[in-house]
């Protein structure tokens, strides 16, 4: 049986903050894609999303290889990828089993031509990690020094599977602080990756920076409670969701009048509490964990009512019972001498996401009650 061991949640095209090929699309051009793996198995195969695409997406090639460093392929280990198809407007499309012994916390690289042109992309704006594209077919190039363009999104690719024959993955359900922002690019130091280390289970980052519980956005991606049942539900493998949502919701009133923090209604806790009641209500028969939201005092989501709506969401999230578990991340990552601010030793810089300690933190304090 086929386990999810990668997954990145699709989105529509967009640029916002983060420069990236999704747009443009790709046309004659070769694009390779660096995962990490969270489960191993002797033989894996990749998914494609084409989730926002109006036009099906013609896969002229594809190989998987393990990973060595930058663009490099392990030689030996290049594999074909065979799709019976394209990837079918607003679909997507998996392909034939891959012969490839890989273990948990290796790195694959996918590889993926495009002789026709794509339209723009679906992809995952922020992946904290190196892609690169070249001109023409570069599928048999192990070396890697055919790709002279770098970018930090992840494009087409939806989940990488192994027939590890798991059943006991942990889908991490969030913003940017699930994605990753503020983790070391490269160095797959996110929670979902921290997880993955202390537990040995499959872990799968359903995050999407900016996300929003309540409302779609053109640039952070569906709603939560519209994609939970793609991201996490769709998902193989699963037995837990973890959600972490409702920063983005509370802060984007308080940012002024960045084009890309909208919309940004004034949120009141009781209408996040029905959005994570309906999260609740999709995932029965998954155990559901939920965390508090991290203390952000000093960043710019924060203001007077932010801080309200934070205190009594957290509170609910304490006392109601609803979720199977709390994990209290508000507590875990306070500075003690304000527990509103982000403890200093844990903050990227931004007061509102934490650096490599505090994913680390996070992923401790998770890991104590799967």
């Amino acid at each position: 049986m086929f386990t999810t061991a990668w997954s990145a949640s699709p989105q529509l095209p967009s640029e916002g903050f983060t420069p990236n090929w999704s747009r443009e699309g790709f046309w004659r051009q070769s694009v390779r894609q660096v995962v990490r793996l969270s489960a191993g198995g002797g033989r894996l195969r990749v998914r494609l999303s084409n989730a926002y695409g109006a036009s099906p997406v013609r896969i002229a090639g594809a190989t998987v290889g393990r990973t060595i460093a930058g663009a490099g392929i392990e030689p030996g280990s290049l594999r074909p990828l065979v799709f019976a198809d394209g990837i079918p407007a607003r679909g997507e499309t998996v392909s034939e089993p891959a012969e490839l012994p890989v273990a948990a916390g290796e790195s694959v690289t996918v590889t993926l031509y495009f002789d026709a042109a794509t339209g723009p992309a679906t992809f995952h704006a922020q992946a904290f990690t190196t892609g690169y594209r070249g001109e023409g077919d570069l599928l048999g190039d192990v070396g890697g020094e055919g790709f002279d363009a770098v970018s930090e999104s992840w494009y087409f690719l939806a989940a990488v599977e192994t027939d590890s024959g798991r059943t006991d993955g942990v889908a991490l359900f969030g913003d940017s602080l699930t994605d990753g922002f503020g983790s070391t690019v490269g160095a797959d130091r996110r929670w979902s990756d921290a997880l993955a280390r202390r537990t040995g289970r499959p872990v799968l980052n359903a995050g999407i920076g900016g996300n929003l519980l309540l409302n779609d956005s053109a640039w952070y991606g569906e709603k939560g409670v519209g994609r939970f049942r793609r991201d996490v539900l769709g998902v193989t493998g699963v037995d837990t969701a973890v959600v972490l949502l409702g920063v983005n919701d509370i802060g984007f009133s308080e940012t002024g009048t960045e084009p890309t923090y909208k919309p940004a209604p004034v949120v009141e806790a009781d209408e996040l509490v029905a959005g994570y009641r309906e999260l609740l209500r999709q995932g029965r028969g998954l155990r559901v964990i939920g965390c508090t939201l991290v203390p952000f005092g000093g960043s710019d989501h924060w203001g007077e009512h932010a801080a309200k709506v934070a205190h009594e969401v957290n509170e609910w999230l304490r006392r109601s019972g609803e979720f199977d578990a709390v994990v209290d991340l508000a507590r875990e990552l306070a500075d003690p001498a304000d527990p509103d601010r982000l403890r200093p030793s844990y903050d990227f810089g931004d007061h509102l996401h934490p650096n490599d300690p505090g994913y680390e933190v996070m992923a401790e304090a998770l890991s104590a009650v799967l």
